[in-house]
């Protein structure tokens, strides 16, 4: 008959902390404009383009007022090309029996990658002049960049955080 605490593992790890994320992330791309910001750049531009037009075409430079319309919706589908491709983002997380990303495209196509936390490494690339550049997981022969879309200031936040938590599962081995 077995004797002790049951619920203790042998190692010393509790089972049902084994699943409970050590790191968990949630990174999406850097949105420099607000949709109030948005309305605000697109009237001022607007203005300037309407302003501007009418003038030309009293001086008599009429094709300038289809040009400039032209830069208007050159602008507005830019914007909006932007902002949906703000809508994507990755998923990190690190428990003790796996690493797991997830990628999900701003059109919902989800990307899955799932490692073993002891063969998991983190490589960086980091540029002096301009900071990490470049946030890779590597285990065994697979390659997968993290925070692709975030500031280097930001890769860098994560870049701390993953090699804390690989670390503390490492530890625990």
């Amino acid at each position: 008959m077995a004797r002790g605490n049951l619920s203790v593992h042998p190692d010393g790890l509790d089972p049902d902390s084994v699943d409970r994320p050590v790191f968990s992330a949630t990174i999406r791309p850097h949105q420099s404009l607000s949709r109030l910001g948005f309305r605000i750049v697109m009237t001022g531009c607007c203005l300037v383009s309407l302003t501007v037009s009418i003038w030309c075409w009293r001086m008599g430079f009429w094709p300038v007022a289809g040009f400039f319309g032209l830069d208007m919706l050159a602008i507005y589908a830019a914007l909006k090309v932007s902002f949906r491709r703000g809508r994507s983002f990755e998923e990190v997380m690190i428990s003790q029996i796996e690493v797991f990303l997830a990628r999900v495209s701003h059109r919902g196509e989800r990307r899955e990658w799932r490692f073993n936390p002891l063969w998991t490494k983190l490589t960086q690339v980091e540029d002096e002049e301009y900071g990490l550049q470049r946030l890779t997981l590597v285990s065994r022969r697979e390659h997968v960049a993290v925070a692709r879309d975030a500031s280097p200031e930001e890769r860098a936040r994560v870049a701390q955080g993953l090699k804390a938590a690989l670390a503390q599962v490492k530890k625990g081995y």
